[in-house]
């Protein structure tokens, strides 16, 4: 075991301030050193950050933050974890986003953070109280970092020690990590890992992509098992999407580099606490890109156990925006249904509950970036027509989807507007 010790020594009002609208659907910021191949109208771009979240004198607020994550506790309370220059912060609101309790610095030493739209600190909450936090601490090199961690056990007014979960030291990437906690408070972390390919190239060999790591705690995050490998050749510069089953075990969509540059989505259902299963290729949309999409996948399960995923794809078989779903476990998954009106569609996020399936994503028309949700009472069978929730005319983040007891929300951080959490009527 890695094992950490753990001493426990410290409101979120802000949220992005700058974070660029460039990349939106087809984002394709190269990671790599090789450029992606397509084009697209990108939203203007805006240096302008929110009064007062500008200086050494400007306060921690959820307003000035970038790339906040949020999640319901069991009693209905939403805490939120972003970051503000080199400090990641937590809070909480206890009116739906409306108003947040003074922030709480989980890291003491400032460092750099990743906070971007594909790569921004995870939050998670356990059924008994605890609140876990991750974030890719960036490293001086391009592209590379290391996965931290921290926890409260006091309601969020103190956290331990930031620890570092992959062993491997080597200034490279340790990127993009995924946090979940199951019914048992074991904490599961996967991420995206180029340790492989470092050591393949020094020889001599080639590698594509990077790889993909896992480590879960059984101790509540006092300390975590040795890491291990799910996966080679994974898109290293895509978000993982990563849900516990029946309150369980853990499952993993991301998207995966297969033969010929083919950037396609592929899934892990893990079989034992321990023990991913057999990985399953879902989407054939036959993207060849060598290049980084900055893009990746959304995934939500059911408590029935139904599978639901969006995605953004440029293959040959098909463009934009697409959701499948699975009735067994994600062995096979039904025909990709496309939604969003323009090829500026992008980003999406989902969340199922039963036969409920709630969409939403964002889109630029070329002066404004549109917020915009899509629901079906069926199990994706039939779609309402699309609903716009919101707009914005600046710098905007990706929206994610929350719920708490059968309401349904979006949580959407804008530069004009701060941090809003937008409910769906439902």
């Amino acid at each position: 075991m890695n094992t950490h010790t753990d001493p426990i020594p410290r409101k979120l009002k802000t949220l992005l301030a700058a974070l660029s609208l460039g990349l939106l659907a087809l984002g394709l910021a190269s990671c790599a050193a090789k450029p992606g191949k397509l084009v697209v109208q990108a939203a203007p771009e805006t240096s302008a950050s929110p009064a007062g979240c500008v200086g050494e004198n400007a306060k921690p607020a959820i307003d000035c933050a970038k790339s906040p994550s949020a999640a319901f506790d069991q009693n209905g309370r939403l805490w939120a974890v972003w970051t503000q220059g080199e400090t990641v912060y937590v809070n909480h609101s206890n009116d739906l986003g409306h108003t947040f309790s003074a922030a709480v610095a989980v890291n003491p030493v400032a460092e750099p953070v990743e906070a971007s739209g594909e790569a921004r600190p995870k939050i998670a909450l356990s059924k008994a109280g605890a609140i876990y936090v991750a974030w890719t601490k960036r490293l001086s090199k391009p592209h590379s970092g290391h996965i931290r961690f921290s926890r409260s056990l006091d309601g969020g007014k103190t956290f331990t020690a930031p620890v570092q979960i992959n062993s491997d030291t080597s200034e490279t990437a340790h990127r993009f990590e995924s946090l979940a906690v199951n019914d048992r408070d074991y904490i599961y972390l996967a991420w995206i890992d180029k340790r492989d390919k470092v050591a393949i190239e020094r020889s001599g060999g080639g590698y594509t992509g990077a790889a993909l790591y896992f480590t879960y705690s059984s101790d509540g995050g006092r300390s975590f098992h040795p890491e291990k490998k799910i996966a080679d050749h994974v898109c290293e510069c895509c978000r993982l999407a990563m849900k516990i089953e029946a309150k369980k075990f853990p499952v993993i969509l991301w998207r995966q580099v297969f033969d010929g540059q083919i950037r396609d989505h592929a899934l892990t259902r893990f079989t034992a606490k321990d023990q991913p299963g057999p990985i399953q290729r879902i989407s054939n949309d036959h993207w060849k890109l060598d290049g980084c999409p900055q893009h990746g996948p959304a995934l939500s399960i059911t408590p029935q156990g139904d599978y639901y995923a969006a995605w953004f794809t440029d293959g040959d078989a098909r463009k934009g925006l697409f959701v499948s779903g699975s009735q067994d476990h994600g062995k096979t998954f039904s025909p990709p249904v496309g939604f969003g009106h323009t090829p500026q569609a992008g980003h999406a996020d989902l969340l199922a509950d039963g036969q409920s399936v709630h969409l939403t994503w964002k889109e630029f028309d070329g002066k404004k970036t549109v917020l915009l949700t899509q629901y079906s009472s069926d199990g994706g069978l039939s779609w309402s027509a699309p609903h716009a929730l919101a707009e914005t005319a600046g710098d905007s983040d990706h929206p994610a989807m929350l719920a708490y007891q059968g309401h349904h929300y979006v949580a959407w951080q804008t530069q004009a507007d701060g941090f809003r959490l937008l409910a769906l009527g439902d």
